[in-house]
C-alpha cells in the first residue's frame, strides 16, 4: 500500500505467464550474418548444417545467454532481433486510468477485463438497495473494485456511483429491464422489501448481458482491472525505458517496476542498461 497525494493506493500484482526465450532472437541475428557457426550455443550452431527438429527447437528456446544479442543490443544497436521474444505478463489489480496509458504503446497484445461484461454485481447491489445508499455502499465496498483504499474516499466513489444510477433511474422508463436479466425480473417485486434476499438471488441468477453497456458512465479511471499483455522485448525495452521514470505517472511506473521484477535477468540484460 502507498500513500500519494494524501490518498492509500493499493500496487498491482504481476505473473509473468510466458516467455519464448532468446534463442530464436540469436537465431534470426545470424540468418542476417550467415554466423552459426560461431554461436557458443550447440543448438544455433547446428543449424548451419541441420534444420531443427523438435529437439533442437527445444534446446533453442532455452538458451540462457547469447553474446551476439548482447552485442547487438549494447555495441551495433541493432535491436530489430528482439521483436523474436515475446513475454506475457498477467497483471491483476492496475486501473483504468493506467490502461488508458498503455493504449499508448502500441507494439502490444492487451486483452482486459470487460465492463461490458463484469458489472453485473454493481449494478445488482443498486437495484436490490430500492433508493437505500447505504445497503449500495456496504455491498460495493465489499467487492474490492478501487485501487484506492481510504474506505472514507472510496465510500465518496460509490456514493457517487448510487446517485449517477439512481438519475438514470429517474430517467430510463424501463431501468429494471436493462438493468437485470429477463429470468430475474419477477424477483424484484417479489423481494421489494428484502434487499439482502433480492440482491442474493439476483447474484445466484442469469447475468444481463452486456449490462456494462448502458452503465459505463457511473465508473471512474479509479477502477481496478486486470488484463494480460505481449510485448516482444524491443517494446518491452521502450515500455521500461519511458514507465519506469520518475516523469511517469506514478501508477503506471509501479506496474512497469512489477513487470521488470518478474522478468528474467536473460531479458533484461538485453533492454535494461546496468548502472
Amino acid at each position: 500500500m502507498e500513500n500519494m497525494f494524501g490518498i492509500d493506493y493499493a500496487k498491482p500484482e504481476v505473473v509473468l505467464i510466458q516467455e519464448t526465450g532468446i534463442g530464436v532472437a540469436e537465431s534470426a541475428a545470424r540468418t542476417c550474418y550467415d554466423s552459426f557457426y560461431s554461436s557458443e550455443n550447440d543448438a544455433i550452431k547446428n543449424i548451419e548444417t541441420n534444420m531443427p527438429d523438435k529437439n533442437m527447437c527445444n534446446e533453442i528456446n532455452d538458451i540462457e545467454d547469447s553474446q551476439l544479442l548482447g552485442e547487438l543490443a549494447w555495441t551495433y544497436f541493432h535491436h530489430s532481433i528482439l521483436e523474436h521474444a515475446n513475454l506475457s505478463f498477467l497483471i491483476r489489480g492496475t486501473s483504468r486510468g493506467v490502461l488508458q496509458e498503455h493504449a499508448r504503446h502500441r507494439i502490444q497484445a492487451i486483452s482486459v477485463r470487460s465492463t461490458r461484461y463484469t458489472m453485473s454485481s454493481v449494478i445488482n447491489a443498486f437495484v436490490a438497495s430500492f433508493g437505500d445508499k447505504e445497503f449500495f455502499i456496504q455491498k460495493v465496498l465489499g467487492f474490492n473494485m478501487f485501487v484506492t483504499s481510504n474506505e472514507e474516499y472510496n465510500r465518496i466513489e460509490i456514493g457517487a456511483m448510487f446517485d449517477k444510477l439512481t438519475y438514470q433511474e429517474h430517467k430510463q422508463d424501463n431501468f429494471y429491464e436493462i438493468s437485470v436479466a429477463k429470468s430475474s425480473l419477477a424477483f424484484v417485486e417479489k423481494f421489494k422489501d428484502n434487499s439482502q434476499k433480492l440482491f442474493d438471488t439476483l447474484q445466484g441468477g442469469k447475468k444481463k448481458r452486456n449490462v456494462g453497456d448502458a452503465f459505463k458512465h457511473i465508473i471512474s479511471d479509479n477502477v481496478k482491472v486486470d488484463m494480460v499483455v505481449t510485448f516482444n522485448l524491443r517494446s518491452l525495452k521502450n515500455y521500461f525505458n519511458l514507465r519506469d521514470n520518475g516523469a511517469a505517472f506514478f501508477q503506471i511506473r509501479w506496474l512497469a517496476q512489477e513487470m521488470m521484477r518478474v522478468t528474467p535477468k536473460k531479458y533484461l540484460d538485453l533492454i535494461i542498461k546496468q548502472k
